[in-house]
């Protein structure tokens, strides 16, 4: 049986549960030697007639003696069998488990956050939320139709993996081995070259399950992801993109295009419905937070799915928008801190979506701005009086990245995020450490 195992050469508990036992006899002979009582039967009779032959007058010394020695034999026996037990089984042993415990439990009391979006920018977000809670649910576009995502969508027939793959990686507490591993690119291979390993994964267990969805979930398992990652929809849709010359073009890969600005993005089709687990985080939610990301092919995809704009609207959670940093070619030239809400806006049909924006007010360097500049995108203006005469609050936070790359940095965010939620509910979250969100 499973339990005699304990009792197999070799697992280093034998010799502590030993001393348990021990430790447990000892205390019930003192106990009945302080009350005089026969527990115990003839052992314990022999044992107390042994001790009064020894020292008559003093039984209740060695009735404390022997409780004091099975208190000890007990303490040294728990505290040797636990540390057996968790050097084997955790890293670190019993720091590593308390670790562990603390930050667990304290990440399971955290707020209840709801991420929309996609990209890059959805996951850097993520990487420092997730150190404040665990209850977080990212809900993620499942429009791209280019690269590896885009032909595992057109050979196998299932939604592109890449958006719920990275999503995924930001969220897993694994191995940085494991992460290379998912974000692998292959570089060789004739029909593998230029697929990520992650996305074949995602689609492999898609076979095997015979459900996206469940694919998603047991790829969490597997990367031990703090939080739920969720597609906007399990519908196959495509972008559609018309710009401001009247022009269209179909497909999320082909609508940057520089020099000319979108007057109106929609999906194909119109009325894919969104996931009901989607729509139920939006509800439930502490707070909901749109962007960063791509504005027109990673954010607003999301807000075309019905009833994603109505959910958003109804719900009684903080709705905070995460401007970018930059201005991007072919999506967003030229355009400030409230284009970017307003077309937002445009899109949820009127829909209040939005009642927080946060803006990065960190000046990138002389040289940063010139690299950019080359490639025609700018630092996007903070426009502070235009996003109030919309009717939103407007937080403003250091948020840069101290890199070559001009890029949110996840820790930053991530507090400036939960400083606006400290301050709009007055619940204090404890700062990192795996934080629990206790109220004050």
């Amino acid at each position: 049986m499973e339990r005699w195992k304990w009792l197999i050469p070799g697992m280093r508990v034998k010799r502590w549960l030993f001393l348990v036992f021990v430790g447990v006899a000892l205390i019930a002979v003192g106990i009945a030697l302080l009350l005089n009582t026969g527990l115990l039967g003839q052992v314990e009779a022999g044992l107390m007639n042994l001790l009064q032959g020894i020292s008559p007058t003093w039984d209740w010394l060695s009735g404390l003696l022997l409780v004091l020695l099975g208190i000890f034999s007990l303490g040294v026996g728990m505290r040797g069998l636990i540390h057996s037990i968790t050097g084997a089984l955790v890293p670190g042993g019993d720091k590593g488990l308390a670790e562990s415990v603390y930050r667990r439990r304290g990440l399971a009391k955290g707020p209840k956050i709801v991420v929309v979006g996609g990209g890059t920018g959805l996951s850097t977000m993520l990487r420092g939320l997730k150190t404040y809670s665990e209850n977080i649910t990212a809900v993620v576009t499942v429009a791209d139709d280019g690269g590896s995502s885009g032909r595992i969508r057109d050979e196998l027939g299932i939604l592109p993996p890449g958006d719920v793959r990275n999503t995924l990686v930001s969220l897993a507490d694994t191995e940085p081995l494991m992460e290379r591993l998912f974000q692998y690119r292959f570089s060789w291979g004739e029909g593998l070259h230029g697929h990520s390993f992650g996305n074949l994964f995602i689609a492999a267990m898609t076979d095997i399950t015979g459900d996206f969805e469940e694919a998603i979930r047991e790829m969490s398992k597997v990367l031990a992801v703090r939080g739920r990652v969720l597609p906007a929809t399990l519908e196959t849709v495509r972008l559609r993109a018309r710009y401001r010359d009247g022009e269209e073009v179909v497909g999320e890969s082909r609508i940057p295009q520089e020099g000319r600005g979108i007057a109106r993005i929609s999906l194909e089709p119109e009325d894919a419905s969104a996931l009901p687990e989607a729509l139920e985080a939006v509800r439930e939610a502490d707070i909901v937070i749109l962007g960063p990301g791509s504005l027109y092919t990673s954010v607003i995809p999301n807000l075309l799915v019905h009833p994603i704009p109505q959910a958003l609207a109804d719900s009684e959670a903080l709705k905070v928008y995460v401007c970018n940093v930059m201005t991007q070619p072919g999506e967003t030239e030229e355009m400030t801190a409230s284009g970017h809400v307003q077309a937002l806006l445009d899109h949820a049909s009127g829909h209040p979506i939005v009642d927080c924006c946060l803006v990065n007010d960190q000046r990138i360097s002389k040289e940063q701005a010139e690299t950019y500049a080359q490639q025609g995108a700018y630092a996007i203006e903070p426009d502070a009086e235009n996003l109030r005469s919309l009717g939103l609050r407007v937080e403003t936070a250091p948020l840069l990245d101290a890199q070559d790359l001009v890029r949110h940095d996840p820790d930053k965010l991530a507090r400036a995020i939960m400083d606006i939620m400290e301050s709009t509910t007055g619940m204090q979250w404890w700062h990192r450490a795996g934080g629990s969100g206790e109220g004050t």
